[in-house]
C-alpha cells in the first residue's frame, strides 16, 4: 500500500473517514443508510467541507445517455462517498463504486459501511485519475467501535 501522502487527495479522505467515525460513535449501528447520508452530510458541512447530497451523474454508452447514477455524496467535487449499511462489504459493492468512478469521471471514491459495530470502509481510485500505478487501487480498514455506552455494558459489575 501506498504512503498515505501519496494518495490523491488523501487529507480530504481523512476528513471524510473522521466523520464517519463521529457519526457512528454517535449514533452506533442498525440505522438505515439514509440517517448515515444525511448525519454525515451534516457532520461535513459543520467542518467546512463543501458536499453535495443525491448528486445525479449521467451513464454514457456509445455516446448515448443510457441511464443515470445517484451518488450518496459528493465532497469537494473530488471525491465520491457510497454508504451501505450491510454485514460485510462485498467485491459487487466495489464493483458498483468502480462505475460509479467511471461514469462521474471523478477521482477517488470511499465505499463506507455503518452496518456492523465497526466501521468499515474501502477507499478506490479511478484508474484514469491516479498515476502512480495501473489500475484500481484499494485502501481498507475496519475498526471496532469504541463507544461509552458499550464499555459500561461489558465491564464488570
Amino acid at each position: 500500500m501506498k504512503n498515505k501522502r501519496e494518495l490523491l487527495h488523501s487529507d480530504i479522505s481523512e476528513s471524510i473517514i473522521g466523520c464517519c467515525f463521529e457519526v457512528i460513535n454517535e449514533l452506533g449501528s442498525g440505522f438505515l443508510e439514509n440517517v448515515y447520508k444525511n448525519a454525515l452530510f451534516l457532520t461535513m458541512k459543520q467542518k467546512g467541507l463543501n458536499v453535495l447530497i443525491e448528486q445525479s451523474f449521467d451513464v454514457v454508452f456509445r455516446n448515448q445517455k443510457i441511464g443515470k447514477y445517484v451518488a450518496d455524496l459528493i465532497v469537494e467535487n473530488l471525491i465520491i462517498v457510497e454508504l451501505k449499511c450491510c454485514k460485510v462489504l462485498l467485491s459487487e459493492h466495489q464493483a458498483q463504486l468502480i462505475n460509479y468512478l467511471k461514469a462521474s469521471a471523478l477521482p477517488v471514491g470511499l465505499l463506507v459501511n455503518f452496518g456492523n459495530q465497526k466501521l468499515d470502509y474501502k477507499r478506490l481510485h479511478h484508474p484514469d485519475k491516479f498515476i502512480a500505478t495501473e489500475g484500481f487501487v484499494e485502501e481498507s480498514t475496519s475498526f471496532f467501535l469504541s463507544h461509552p455506552k458499550n464499555e459500561k455494558l461489558n465491564s464488570p459489575s
